[in-house]
């Protein structure tokens, strides 16, 4: 379902008017493609309330991916896939502040890790990360993904972390340009948004997340650093999606097809995130820290999302998959 503008395209912009000032909001609206995108990764776009943000959602991603609560997507890998592995090449594409890949840095069973973002502030804050914590194995490039050369048949992994669904042309990226880079029998790792493109959700997924919503005392629907209450979700219009970010969301509905034709599935854990990502929106530091009264909210929004993704597609998938 294609909408242009929605009520919460209005509701957001006042929203990011209060939290970033005018001058952020104008600036989207005279920038051209590349500089919006940019802007969207900025420093000041750390300034949010995010569903990301909260310990009891991360705790959740951990146990529906690894089993465990207290066991991350790369420990979980380290334990399973990549056990006695050594001398590995990884490739990330769109690596921002390479928190993941600094984290897998540190283990023995890479040879090379390189970062690719074309962020020059998060390369730069990167780069220092990994000059502080001695590590030698990692290299960081500034570039854009589309148009940076990769040698063909050299990376052990390639890595898409939350950057894969701001891509265009999906199924051109994966089979033609990251097939030519990964070895034979090389794996596509990834942690992604796949769902709706533009985040244009069905009248049901809508349906839904407003049910999850009205669950929620008003007290916790106080958005982030704003005077606005959260009272309902229309999901946000195709104008304000590009203006905002244009590669937001650009092709992500075409990733799992295309990687279920061009690759083999060895592990593919669905996270959810249909219901609560559009739920704790702008309203996640409500439960950063829990007690009793917000516990039981998020459980309570924790089973309305299992029971959605019992009958639909999870709009977030962990996955390793093979070259074939």
């Amino acid at each position: 379902m294609t909408r242009l503008i929605t009520k919460d395209d209005i509701r957001d912009s006042l929203i990011k008017g209060q939290q970033r000032g005018w001058d952020f909001i104008f600036s989207k609206l005279i920038s051209s493609n590349t500089s919006r995108t940019k802007t969207a990764f900025s420093k000041s776009a750390k300034i949010s309330s995010n569903w990301w943000n909260i310990p009891e959602v991360k705790k959740r991603w951990n146990k529906k991916i690894s089993d465990n609560e207290n066991i991350n997507y790369e420990e979980y890998l380290l334990n399973t896939i990549l056990k006695n592995k050594k001398d590995l090449k990884l490739l990330s594409l769109g690596s921002g502040e390479c928190y993941h890949e600094i984290e897998l840095a540190h283990q023995d069973n890479f040879n090379k890790i390189t970062c690719v973002d074309f962020t020059p502030i998060r390369i730069s804050e990167a780069k220092k990360a990994a000059q502080k914590e001695k590590l030698k194995n990692i290299e960081f490039v500034c570039a854009d993904i589309e148009n940076y050369n990769i040698q063909k048949n050299y990376y052990d992994i390639v890595l898409f972390n939350a950057s894969l669904h701001h891509l265009k042309n999906v199924e051109s990226l994966l089979s033609k340009k990251i097939n030519y880079c990964l070895k034979d029998a090389g794996l596509l790792i990834i942690n992604e948004y796949v769902g709706p493109s533009r985040l244009q959700f069905t009248k049901f997924q809508l349906k839904k997340i407003n049910e999850a919503i009205i669950t929620i005392p008003k007290k916790f629907r106080k958005n982030f650093n704003s005077s606005i209450y959260k009272n309902n979700f229309s999901g946000p219009g195709i104008i304000r999606m590009i203006i905002a970010d244009p590669s937001e969301c650009i092709d992500s509905e075409n990733i799992m097809p295309t990687i279920h034709k061009h690759f083999e599935t060895i592990i593919e854990k669905p996270y959810g995130g249909n219901i609560l990502m559009n739920v704790l929106k702008d309203i996640s530091h409500h439960f950063i820290v829990l007690n009793d009264e917000k516990k039981e909210v998020l459980d309570k929004l924790f089973l309305l999302e299992d029971d959605y993704l019992i009958h639909n597609n999870s709009d977030f998938i962990f996955g390793v998959y093979k070259k074939l």
